[in-house]
């Protein structure tokens, strides 16, 4: 009985690691017909950066949680199995992942630097966007969740950027991103005075202090490497074209 137990529980085991397998390999061939394998397989890689910092949090802090799944044009995610119990411990688990995601992409940087390889400073481009978009402050991005403990009215600040993401790129992707923001906001406005939702995002001025200086400290300096390597990408493409 011991013996089929352990068996059953290496399985469980082997099946998440060949979801997460399977999918990243999937997505990998999906973008390598787009943009070549060598940046499909960067950008994945970073996504599974950006992930793992989610899941060592949510870990860190005693919540359970699911291997990352990944689907190309969607992006990657890990399943809490255990819901916080407070917007402090939503936004450690939230903050996570745009942190160690920019670590990763500023690795991807100073290689590409250091080699002269435009394809991986392609790779640390999109690296450094896509935690900064990341962060824009509306639920269910990262920044949703990380704001919520600063305070949730930044949500509304989070509104005129997404609509202006989608005006400058339109894309299904920022579409469905606008109904699950717009519905959780609605929800939000509706139980601004429940007093259990008070209770969650119940937190101290230092923690809220804390959070809001290591948000906008990672959005700067975010904001600051995406210009500074796209310029850089830029002026690489009009040197091969001359």
């Amino acid at each position: 009985m011991i013996k089929l137990l352990l068996l059953m529980m290496s399985g469980l085991k082997l099946g998440k690691l060949l979801t997460t397998g399977g999918t990243m390999l999937l997505s990998v061939v999906v973008y390598a017909f787009i943009w070549g394998w060598r940046y499909a397989a960067g950008f994945v890689a970073l996504m599974f950066v950006h992930e793992m910092g989610h899941y060592l949090a949510a870990r860190q802090r005693g919540l359970a949680v699911g291997a990352p799944t990944f689907i190309p044009f969607v992006g990657a995610w890990i399943q809490l199995k255990d819901m916080p119990h407070d917007a402090e411990t939503e936004a450690y688990v939230g903050i996570a992942g745009p942190l160690l995601g920019t670590v990763g992409a500023l690795l991807c940087y100073f290689i590409a630097r250091d080699q002269q390889a435009d394809w991986l400073l392609a790779v640390a481009y999109s690296g450094f966007f896509l935690n900064l978009f990341n962060l824009i402050p509306l639920s269910p991005l990262d920044g949703g969740r990380i704001t919520q403990v600063i305070s949730p009215w930044l949500w509304l600040a989070g509104v005129p950027i997404l609509m202006g993401l989608m005006f400058w790129s339109p894309s299904p992707m920022l579409i469905l991103i606008a109904i699950l923001a717009g519905s959780q906001v609605w929800a939000a406005w509706g139980k601004r005075n429940d007093p259990a939702v008070q209770a969650y995002r119940l937190a101290s001025m230092e923690t809220r202090l804390a959070y809001a200086a290591c948000y906008v400290a990672l959005i700067g300096f975010l904001a600051v490497m995406t210009y500074e390597v796209h310029q850089t990408l830029e002026l690489a493409r009009h040197a091969r074209m001359r």
